[in-house]
This record gives structure tokens, C-alpha cells and sequence, in this order.
């Protein structure tokens, strides 16, 4: 794990396993391929995505494989950046997007105390502006505050094949589009821990 601090809010980068994001995957292949389960787990009512599906993965395969992990890489993520220990961790919701051609999530943020993103399938990004190469297709943009001297007020994010990336919930950010074909498809996650630690106001 590597803690950056592009600006106030310190972001964490690490990565999954191989095996892991197989796992995943697999699992996302099986719902997309059972329109009923499809259904019932669609989740794109509750999100600003401008994308082809957003769906839930159920909990129980969320406890079996991703719980732990998740709750060990946000320990280290929270003591390595304020020294606490958390106790506490919860995951509130766990999303899978899936992205394709001009499809993008605009400016926005979560709920919760931490949030996640991951990459499961990133597309060769050919950009059809021959002149002008977009560095941008496909990416994803971290948001905090205005562009000074010396700061910063955005980080930018090309992301490959196992990425995760950890943040505070309010850090505000956005997918961008991409020309090429293929799907972007991605993970996200809310979860909450200790209001002591998360409160900062009640100290």
C-alpha cells in the first residue's frame, strides 16, 4: 500500500490479487448472465452513473471473499495516515459498474466514512482525435478544493487491472468517457468505521 497526498484528503493505492479479481469477475459474469438476478440486484436507481449497468454483488459472496481483505487494507489505510486503530468496520454497499463506449459517471460523492473503487476489465483506449490525444478517456479525476500556487486541485488516475484505490467519502470525482470499444467495468464500495476515529467534530 502507498498513502499519497495529492491534497488534504489522503488517498490510498494498492492492489488486488490476480486470483482475486478472477473470483470477481467470474461472479459479475454469472449475475450478468441471469437477467432475474440481474434484475434483482440492479442498483443504478440508487447512483448518478450515466452507464449500462450498475449492479450489487450479493453479500454472501462479499463476506466470503472481499470482507476481510478489504477490512485489513482500510486498517493499515487509517493508521498508516492518522495512527488509530480501527475496530469497527462495516461495509454499507459494494457495486459493480460496468462502462462502455461514451458512457461516463459525472462529478459526485459517497456516502459512509471510506470509499473504494477498483478495476476488474480496462479496454485499450484508442482516442479518434488523431490531432489531439485525450489523456483523459477512460480515467478517473480526484477533486478537492481550487487550483492554487503550490496546490493542486485535482489527481488524476489511469487505472489498470487491479487497482484499488481507498478515499474519504466526500472526495468528490469522476469517470470520464472513453471512444474505444470494450468494458471498463469496476468496483465500488462504502463502509463505515469507528465514529470515534470518523468524527473528527466530537473530540
Amino acid at each position: 500500500m502507498k498513502i499519497i497526498s495529492p491534497f488534504g484528503p489522503k488517498i490510498a493505492k494498492l492492489k488486488f490479487s490476480n486470483s482475486l479479481i478472477r473470483e470477481i469477475n467470474a461472479k459479475v459474469d454469472s449475475i450478468i448472465n441471469k437477467k432475474s438476478l440481474l434484475k434483482k440486484l440492479d442498483y443504478s436507481k440508487k447512483l448518478v452513473g450515466q452507464v449500462k449497468q450498475e449492479f450489487q454483488l450479493p453479500k454472501p459472496f462479499i463476506k466470503k471473499n472481499l470482507e476481510k481483505v478489504i477490512a485489513d487494507e482500510v486498517k493499515k489505510y487509517i493508521f498508516q495516515t492518522i495512527g488509530k486503530k480501527v475496530k469497527k468496520i462495516s461495509i454499507k454497499s459494494f457495486w459493480v459498474v460496468r462502462q462502455f463506449t461514451n458512457e461516463y459517471n459525472p462529478v459526485h460523492y459517497h456516502d459512509g466514512h471510506i470509499s473504494g473503487v477498483g478495476y476488474l476489465k480496462i479496454p485499450k483506449f484508442v482516442s479518434k482525435n488523431i490531432k489531439k490525444k485525450s489523456k483523459t478517456d477512460g480515467t478517473i479525476d480526484f477533486i478537492n478544493g481550487n487550483k492554487m500556487f503550490l496546490s493542486d486541485s485535482i489527481y488524476n488516475h489511469q487505472p489498470k487491472v487491479g487497482d484499488v484505490i481507498l478515499f474519504p467519502n466526500y472526495l468528490m470525482h469522476t469517470a470520464y468517457p472513453f471512444k474505444s470499444s470494450g468494458e471498463r467495468r469496476s468496483f465500488s464500495f462504502n463502509l463505515e468505521i469507528d465514529s470515534k476515529i470518523a468524527n473528527v467534530f466530537s473530540r
